[in-house]
């Protein structure tokens, strides 16, 4: 059965929910709800990714996650930690974190000496730039290659458990993002796949085309994409992905289910 990874972005500008779990209480109480509606996993960050965003330093980003993360995995749920500090990463660990989500996929070693899980995922740049104009050969084979050396370093350094992420809509047009989505299974031939597409533009993209707008609901923005991000769900459970990160847990658990019986 694929796993869903409940998001608590402790953040103030992330691209969904930025400011509305910035306080531990409001993060941890956020993490208490996706439990009772099913996550499996959750994913804590102090650190917006999103297009355009800047970094924030590494004591801001401890300040946010640690308290967070040490109440949550009291509860004996697991956690991820997202982010792409080494630093960070282990005083996640410590405070209970057993995964790091790695934006970076450059947190092998981190991972490896603490026997903590890696999630590897694949970004074009950084996250101010990587929206600018972004190119492959081929987009799939590309991310493939790119994932599977991921893969390859961290057996080398010795982490037992890896994911690898394609990294939807980083770096990436909505075609390209389209291309990962279909040929989702290609990375399943790698590792155990985690998918984050929820509430990206490509969904609100794909959305806009099905009401016949040019462009995105311009008053909804990314509150309008539940229903191509459960979509995406269920194509990339049915496909063998392992784990999907998504904002609306009930939704994704109760359409997986479905997809189960």
């Amino acid at each position: 059965m694929t796993r869903v990874m409940g998001i608590v972005n402790v953040t103030p500008d992330s691209f969904s929910d930025g400011g509305l779990w910035l306080q531990s209480d409001a993060a941890i109480a956020r993490a208490e709800s996706l439990i009772e509606q099913g996550a499996d996993v959750i994913d804590v960050g102090g650190e917006s990714t999103r297009p355009g965003s800047h970094p924030v330093d590494e004591a801001t980003e401890l300040e946010r996650t640690i308290p967070v993360i040490s109440a949550v995995a009291a509860k004996g749920v697991e956690v991820s930690i997202d982010t792409t500090k080494a630093a960070v990463a282990r005083a996640a660990i410590d405070a209970g974190a057993t995964i790091v989500n790695d934006v970076s996929a450059s947190l092998e070693n981190v991972a490896a000496s603490t026997g903590a899980g890696w999630i590897a995922m694949h970004a074009l740049g950084d996250s101010a730039t990587m929206q600018d104009d972004p190119r492959y050969d081929d987009v799939v084979e590309d991310i493939a290659d790119f994932l599977a050396d991921a893969v390859r370093r961290g057996h080398a350094a010795g982490v037992e458990r890896i994911w690898v992420d394609p990294g939807i809509g980083f770096g990436k047009t909505k075609q390209h993002n389209l291309e990962l989505l279909a040929n989702i299974d290609r990375f399943a031939q790698i590792a155990p796949v985690l998918v984050g597409a929820s509430r990206k533009s490509v969904v609100g993209q794909v959305h806009a085309q099905s009401d016949g707008l040019l462009g995105e609901n311009p008053i909804t923005g990314s509150d309008d994409r539940l229903e191509g991000s459960v979509g995406i769900a269920v194509w990339s459970a049915y496909l063998g992905v392992d784990m999907i990160r998504v904002h609306d847990v009930r939704a994704t658990v109760h359409a997986l289910s479905l997809l189960k019986a």
